[in-house]
């Protein structure tokens, strides 16, 4: 085990566009610990930015909807840089924050995403419900770099798009 947070050395991004369910998730700030139906949708824009839609039904059970952009880091595929600033704002230096895919399996049906902080780590799926078994693998991924799954959060999910 290490402290070492490792991204994947390689990333395919057309690949990995298009909608992922949320299967589990460290507590977030700013998303409710009861939050459901949590997806991330990407897609690519003008310039190759990548569009960020994240969509959930927060703990009162209303939809709710964020925003962003996401921007490659060409010296390390792996590796984004994502805000969720207004539009009008995401030129202010030192806002977008570290986003890093640490696993993800050759079909690009699961993935293992985090920053190299420690603080923030996400399970994301193109289906509503894996095994125990891959979930218990991609965790072990974690682990392995470090990570403290002591407040894991796995939200219910129906397999629904939020609609806002």
């Amino acid at each position: 085990m290490t402290d070492e947070v490792r991204s994947v050395p390689a990333l395919e991004l057309g690949r990995y566009l298009g909608l992922w369910f949320e299967v589990g998730r460290l507590p977030l700030r700013f998303e409710d610990d009861g939050a459901r139906d949590v997806t991330a949708e990407y897609s690519l824009e003008d310039g190759g930015v990548v569009r960020v839609d994240n969509r959930c039904l927060d703990d009162q059970g209303e939809p709710t909807q964020a925003l962003g952009e996401a921007i490659p880091d060409e010296e390390h595929p792996g590796r984004l840089r994502v805000t969720f600033l207004p539009e009008a704002l995401r030129w202010i230096p030192f806002t977008k924050a570290d986003y890093w895919v640490l696993r993800i399996d050759e079909a690009y049906e699961h993935a293992l995403v985090g920053t190299p902080d420690h603080k923030h780590l996400w399970l994301l799926s193109r289906t509503p419900q894996i095994s125990d078994a891959v979930e218990e693998t991609y965790l072990e991924t974690a682990r392995d770099q470090g990570y403290d799954l002591e407040s894991w959060i796995r939200p219910a999910q129906s397999g629904q798009v939020v609609q806002v």
